[in-house]
């Protein structure tokens, strides 16, 4: 089950721009890539980094600490293999950008979607 937390308001978040939130304690930074807007775990899965700072290039973030490189959209790294971070729905409803934070099974499917698909 997952529940639907807003996060700010959709224009607030300019192409280009970048936002960290908490929501019960936990780290997200979202993005917006060319008008699209992505959410992810603000930890690098490697060593727990901030992932906030890291360098974007198109939808390939790049962690701040160890150069590890992972993919807005997918969370996967580009290439075969690799770790994954956690991704997360984000919506526009009302206004209001809507992240959908998924129950914890859900972040173990996505890690055998990344392998599976290298």
């Amino acid at each position: 089950m997952s529940r639907q937390i807003p996060v700010g308001a959709v224009d607030e978040l300019a192409r280009g721009q970048r936002k960290r939130v908490f929501i019960d304690g936990r780290s997200i930074v979202l993005f917006n890539v060319a008008g699209t807007i992505h959410a992810i775990d603000d930890s690098c899965p490697h060593n727990g980094a901030s992932l906030a700072s890291g360098h974007l290039e198109g939808c390939v973030l790049s962690c701040p600490a160890h150069g590890l490189r992972f993919d807005l959209r997918t969370g996967c790294m580009p290439g075969a293999g690799g770790l994954s971070l956690t991704t997360f729905p984000v919506r526009a409803v009302d206004g209001k950008l809507v992240v959908s934070l998924e129950d914890p099974a859900a972040s173990s499917v996505q890690a055998l979607a990344c392998h599976a698909a290298s």
